[in-house]
């Protein structure tokens, strides 16, 4: 149980360093190339069914449109511990009305620990695999700088913890909702 909380600590932590780095420096728009993001939701389709979900973003925008950084995806809850990586690029189609539409690709890691069941049927393997998220937000601008986003991933992998599952997990549906901060 130690083990599994000491990660969502240390995401905590980062999100309110984030949160206070983005909050209290001044910056004007000429100067602010950096963005974040947070999401909750759900991930369907891993080696435990659907679990509940959270994900983060650090965007450093080359310009208005085209962004670049990392994200990571958590599942800290219940019997599946699974936390992913990844350095994604992203372009913003911005629209007059207020709405953005985002396609997102990146490659990275991912790693999972299932630990289930008592007994002979007890289950406690992991995997960690190559990581590649594809996906799409839909964006509403509350303010210049301030959004609302719906989320939806297709996450390819290739997580085996076999013998002790007999399949092979080779991708996931995540269906996130967030708010984003931006230039």
């Amino acid at each position: 149980m130690r083990r599994r909380l000491a990660p969502v600590f240390l995401i905590g932590a980062l999100a309110g360093i984030l949160w206070a780095a983005t909050t209290l420096v001044p910056v004007y728009a000429e100067e602010n190339r950096w963005g974040v993001g947070t999401d909750v939701g759900f991930t369907a389709g891993t080696v435990h069914d659907t679990v509940f979900n959270l994900g983060f973003n650090v965007d450093y925008y080359l310009d208005r449109n085209f962004s670049v950084g990392p994200m990571m995806q958590i599942t800290p809850t219940g019997d599946l511990f699974q936390i992913s990586f990844a350095a994604a690029a992203k372009y913003h189609l911005r629209f007059n009305n207020g709405i953005n539409v985002v396609p997102l690709a990146g490659f990275g890691l991912i790693h999972n620990d299932l630990d289930t069941g008592a007994g002979r049927s007890r289950i406690d393997r992991n995997d960690t695999s190559w990581y590649i998220p594809l996906g799409i937000s839909l964006e509403y601008q509350l303010a210049h700088n301030i959004a609302v986003a719906s989320t939806v991933i297709v996450n390819l992998h290739s997580i085996d913890l076999s013998p002790s599952l007999v399949e092979k997990d080779n991708n996931s549906v995540a269906l996130m909702f967030g708010l984003r901060w931006g230039p």
